[in-house]
């Protein structure tokens, strides 16, 4: 419905932020992770994700949430997609933990990391593990929150490597290595060296 909204930010704190654009003001809840990002603009776009909760007893309530980046919108969304996992406790995630540290501990399995959340027992981390562990491995996260470094040439070589049949997590896992080894390597030399470890 709203992808993003652009404009004007009136208010910000660390759990909301008022955007104003066409006459209108959108009150977006936010983590700590976009709010670091957008505390020193007096205008941004915040990627939007639109949720309804509806209650017997009360009328249909409608929340809008904001994201710096669409990455972190995406793990927002595959957090949210798990059974006992709310908006909120995934806000509370994104704010507790850097995005890439809760991929990690999905990847690998790590329960103390995702449980050290305040409202995240060890029955909640394990069914968050269970649960994305294949669709964060098959990468459905842009690539920013993968890896050491955000750069074209890393982004150029991966896209040579998937393009070659291998998958994204592992020729993130690749390069990642390959880079902190040599972070001058050039797009043709990151692919090869991949290669030889891949």
């Amino acid at each position: 419905m709203l992808e993003y909204i652009k404009g004007k930010i009136t208010t910000k704190n660390p759990a909301y932020v008022v955007l104003e654009n066409g006459g209108m003001g959108y009150v977006m809840n936010i983590s700590l992770q976009t709010f670091a990002s957008i505390k020193d603009l007096d205008e941004t776009k915040l990627f939007t994700h639109l949720a309804f909760k509806i209650e017997a007893t009360t009328p249909t309530g409608v929340t809008l949430y904001g994201f710096f980046q669409d990455a972190e919108r995406q793990l927002f969304r595959l957090l949210v997609s798990v059974s006992g996992v709310g908006n909120a406790t995934a806000l509370l995630m994104l704010s507790s933990l850097a995005p890439e540290k809760i991929i990690s501990a999905i990847q690998v399995g790590e329960l103390s990391v995702l449980s050290s959340v305040k409202g995240i027992g060890n029955k909640t981390a394990q069914r968050i593990i269970i649960d994305l562990q294949d669709k964060i491995g098959k990468e459905t996260i842009a690539p920013e929150f993968l890896g050491i470094a955000h750069n074209t040439r890393k982004d150029e070589a991966l896209i040579g490597l998937t393009t070659l049949g291998f998958g994204k997590a592992m020729a993130v896992r690749a390069l990642d290595k390959l880079l902190k080894r040599e972070p001058d390597f050039t797009v043709e030399e990151l692919i090869k060296e991949a290669l030889k470890i891949l």
